[in-house]
């Protein structure tokens, strides 16, 4: 078995429970390795982020873990890291000063590129709809063409490991306009995108969270066989926010890699990154 996921959260930010109970989960579910990456500070407040306060209690309670469980898991600290602007994102001196194993790079809050107005484009649909009427007064190509320029200029940054669930505004988008993901200028942009990904030599993760409830993995499957074309290196994380769901979807995730040619994966092992053939991973 090759189990291991380097994309959770606990409750120093929305998960549901101590980093110590995802620990314990993913032993006995027989992982190798495992990253705890809490959502990182922001400099405003919010429900689901590590506030700013706690990111020394954060970083020495994985240490802790990291000791007590020496041994029987390789333990990984991160930060999934949102970039706002130029000035708030993985690339900035705060985050790269920080004592981190990796980081992730992420994109939740999106910048009205005219007016300068913020919203969430995550999170319930209810919330979403309202945010989207008053940012973008419903003008649903306006937000994901400042979604993917977001996420555009974080990569060209630069300053993290991989990127989360690249496509995700495509989850709320697609209750908007159903068919999206079918739009041609929409599959540009995305196309676009992943172009830049594997210029720059990003990595980008498969994020299963979702697939269980709502039936998607970010990115949509029908892009995995861009991601093979375009030779970008990818993992597999679950997002749990869950101990139970520290390995949730993993094997359908390899199943439908495999299916798009994708021949490797990567992981961590003694602190650097190393790729591992998929004929080598046995779910």
């Amino acid at each position: 078995m090759d189990l291991c996921t380097y994309h959770s959260h606990c409750t120093f930010c929305d998960g549901k429970a101590p980093a110590e109970e995802f620990v314990k989960a993913a032993i006995e579910a027989g992982f190798h390795s495992y990253g705890v990456s809490s959502h990182s500070p922001l400099p405003f407040d919010t429900r689901w982020s590590l506030s700013k306060g706690d990111v020394e209690a954060y970083l020495r309670e994985m240490e802790r873990l990291k000791k007590q469980y020496a041994g029987q898991i390789e333990l990984y600290v991160g930060l999934e890291i949102d970039y706002l602007n130029d000035g708030w994102g993985p690339a900035s001196d705060y985050f790269q000063r920080m004592p981190l194993d990796y980081r992730i790079g992420s994109v939740h809050l999106v910048t009205n590129g005219e007016t300068g107005e913020m919203m969430d484009m995550d999170g319930c649909f209810d919330d979403f709809r309202e945010n989207f009427r008053n940012v973008y007064h419903d003008d649903l190509k306006h937000l994901v063409r400042d979604y993917f320029r977001s996420s555009a200029r974080m990569v060209e940054l630069g300053g993290f490991d991989f990127v989360a669930h690249l496509d995700k505004i495509s989850m709320n988008g697609s209750l908007v306009e159903p068919m999206l993901t079918e739009q041609a200028w929409y599959n540009e942009l995305l196309r676009e995108y992943l172009q830049l990904i594997a210029e720059k030599g990003v990595m980008v993760e498969v994020n299963t969270k979702a697939y269980t409830k709502k039936g998607l993995m970010f990115p949509n499957v029908k892009y995995f066989k861009w991601l093979k074309e375009l030779n970008i290196p990818v993992m597999v994380n679950s997002d749990a926010h869950l101990p139970r769901l520290v390995n949730d979807n993993r094997e359908l995730a390899f199943r439908l890699l495999r299916d798009a040619g994708v021949k490797s994966t990567m992981r961590l092992h003694r602190g650097v990154w190393e790729e591992v053939p998929m004929s080598e991973i046995k779910n």
